[in-house]
């Protein structure tokens, strides 16, 4: 369906039935000078992202958000909102240390499956063989063994958390490594292995215990010698790095209150769940944790991992019963539409963050942000990259066009909605409400027809309403109008 601006939507209802009722006029095509095979210009669909994330970034009250884009091995677009510290004088920047929170998990899941390369621990091993201390409760008699595959699909039937009330505030007190251990004993499973899904942090922190139990070594010192010093992730490592707090290490605040601030918080410390919640990193570390797996699958051979490990990984080992819920080892992983997603969020005490990779058009996106909310940063990447991916299929506008560029900025969407952008869209201009929760399903896309007037593309590939820019006695774009109703330009 045709989307107009918000300024412009009563006189849209009085006109949408006779626009449905009229003859579908043709759906343009390609200029026949475009070349086939020419490559995709996702410099649009960059441009798009950050129009949208500067808006969310404001709407959302966000103290700070980085975010970065990647595409093969190359992050080709980052930039960072806002301020770092609680005094909001510091500005954040792609570098900024978050608390990376779950995404943690993603390095301990390839520590363990570094050493199952190694023939040190199976995979379908009840995790009892390596860790006597072990004693949980089972709920089920008659359940199977929990194993190290079970707790890296978190399909192992045990509880979500450890022993103590460590997300409660204002406190955070985690648990140390021996209280988590010796508080199995006061445990019991939450439900039988492999019967349904439940994420654990108590899961994934077992795995770093067997991780360090079968290699000889603590964990941390593992996986910096194995995993991060290997991938040269400088700015990544399993414990939050409290001297940078405030200087270079973001510091966390709460959600969003009614009256529009938010709280600060204190900085935690993760402890024995560091394994699976303890990690700090930055838009562009991850960014090149994603190049290396894009590098790996493309490549072939080992780095780090081999690729069949990795492969197997990103993989889909465990569906729930539900049908809508699947995981990979570590990684969950999914479809979107025709597109293989693996992925992974983490959200804790004051910071929200998320790591998305398309794996067949290799493209990932990162998004940090320094504050809670009912979501999890994957608000912003999952647009993010449905955007880039939608952005790769462009074809290069052909030479001799309408220039593009003289349309883009902001034009007024009061008192219908808050604002909305026009920007150059590969042959034509994209318009976007903000802000938008699902850009790339919102998004309008306008074909230009001549001179300065542009036509809406349905959903099929036919033309509607006409969107004609207006210019002022200089040439300059200055509003454009759609069913005789004016949108004023507010600038780029």
């Amino acid at each position: 369906m045709l989307k107009p601006l918000p300024i412009r939507r009563a006189a849209w209802a009085a006109a949408m039935a006779l626009t449905l009722a009229a003859p579908a006029a043709p759906a343009q095509t390609a200029a026949a000078t475009a070349a086939a095979g020419a490559p995709t210009q996702y410099k649009d669909a960059l441009r798009l992202v950050e129009a949208w994330l500067d808006a969310q970034a404001a709407y959302d009250k966000l103290p700070a958000l980085s975010a970065g884009v990647v595409v093969g091995q190359g992050m080709v677009w980052r930039k960072a909102w806002g301020s770092l510290d609680h005094k909001r004088q510091m500005p954040a920047r792609t570098d900024t240390v978050y608390g990376i929170c779950s995404i943690s998990k993603l390095f301990t899941a390839v520590a363990a499956m570094q050493l199952w390369e190694e023939g040190k621990l199976g995979l379908d091993e009840d995790i009892g063989k390596y860790l006597p201390a072990f004693a949980i409760q089972r709920s089920d008699p008659d359940s199977g063994p929990i194993t190290v595959r079970g707790l890296l699909t978190h399909s192992s039937g045990l509880p979500r958390e450890a022993v103590g009330a460590y997300w409660t505030p204002p406190d955070f007190r985690f648990p140390t490594r021996d209280e988590v251990l010796q508080g199995l004993a006061g445990q019991s499973t939450f439900q039988r292995a492999g019967d349904h899904y439940q994420y654990s942090n108590l899961g994934l922190t077992l795995v770093g215990e067997v991780v360090a139990a079968v290699s000889g070594q603590p964990y941390e010192s593992y996986v910096r010698k194995n995993v991060l010093n290997p991938l040269q992730l400088a700015d990544t490592q399993p414990v939050l790095p409290a001297p940078m707090w405030g200087v270079r290490f973001a510091q966390g605040f709460g959600a969003i209150k009614r009256d529009g601030t938010r709280d600060p918080l204190p900085l935690y410390d993760a402890r024995g769940l560091a394994p699976a919640a303890g990690y700090s990193s930055t838009v562009e570390d991850l960014g090149r944790f994603a190049m290396w797996q894009f590098r790996l699958r493309k490549n072939g051979g080992r780095e780090v991992l081999k690729v069949a490990t990795l492969r197997e990984m990103q993989r889909v080992q465990w569906t729930d019963p539900d049908g809508k819920t699947t995981w990979g080892l570590g990684f969950y992983v999914g479809r979107d539409g025709a597109t293989t997603v693996a992925s992974h969020t983490g959200v804790c005490p004051g910071y929200q963050t998320a790591l998305s990779l398309a794996l067949e058009p290799e493209v990932a996106v990162v998004a940090m942000v320094n504050a809670n909310d009912n979501e999890s940063a994957g608000r912003y990447t999952r647009p993010m990259r449905q955007l880039m991916v939608k952005g790769l299929k462009l074809p290069v506008a052909a030479p001799g066009g309408p220039a593009l560029e003289s349309y883009a900025g902001r034009y007024r969407a009061q008192p219908w909605g808050s604002e909305t952008v026009i920007l150059p869209w590969g042959e034509g201009l994209a318009e976007l409400e903000l802000p938008s929760t699902d850009p790339a399903k919102e998004m309008a896309v306008l074909k230009h027809v001549a001179g300065d007037t542009f036509r809406y593309q349905r959903d099929d590939g036919t033309l509607g309403a006409e969107a004609v820019f207006q210019r002022d006695a200089a040439g300059r774009v200055s509003g454009v109008r759609v069913w005789g109703q004016t949108s004023p330009r507010l600038g780029n």
